[in-house]
């Protein structure tokens, strides 16, 4: 092998392993947008236990949980560390919005039979002057 050939099959290699590494974040950027939309849809129903548990399920590992209402809806943020922490200082993150559901107060459950409404829920949504309502969930 001459030493093109060993500077090409090394280059490829890198190569190669920048688009695994591009493929993986991706995927975690998808699992932390899952997790929000299901973390925000549970807060809106005033489940804060299963809200946690959804994420800690669906995000990836080392995944935060951050919440913040405005009255009517809830903004739900889900932080993770890019592959794993693998590249410090940067992260991914998700945003997700839904409608509070009749019956629900801000910070409380649901009492059961009190209504079985829709949460609204979106991809992305912005905060009003709201306050924080539920604490960083680390894994």
């Amino acid at each position: 092998m001459t030493v093109e050939g060993a500077i090409t099959v090394c280059s490829l290699i890198v190569v190669l392993g920048l688009v695994l590494g591009v493929v993986a974040a991706m995927l975690d950027q998808v699992r932390c947008a899952d997790a929000a939309g299901e973390a925000a849809r549970l807060l809106g129903r005033g489940d804060e236990t299963r809200a946690r548990e959804a994420v800690e399920r669906l995000a990836p590992d080392g995944a935060t949980l951050t919440s913040a209402g405005d009255g009517t809806g809830i903004v739900v943020t889900v932080h993770s560390p890019i592959l794993g922490g693998l590249l410090p200082g940067m992260e991914l993150s998700a945003e997700a919005y839904a409608v509070r559901e009749p019956g629900t107060e801000e910070g409380g459950t649901r009492e059961p039979g009190t209504g079985e409404g829709g949460t609204g829920e979106g991809g992305t949504g912005e905060a009003g002057a709201g306050e924080a309502m539920a604490s960083e969930v680390a894994r």
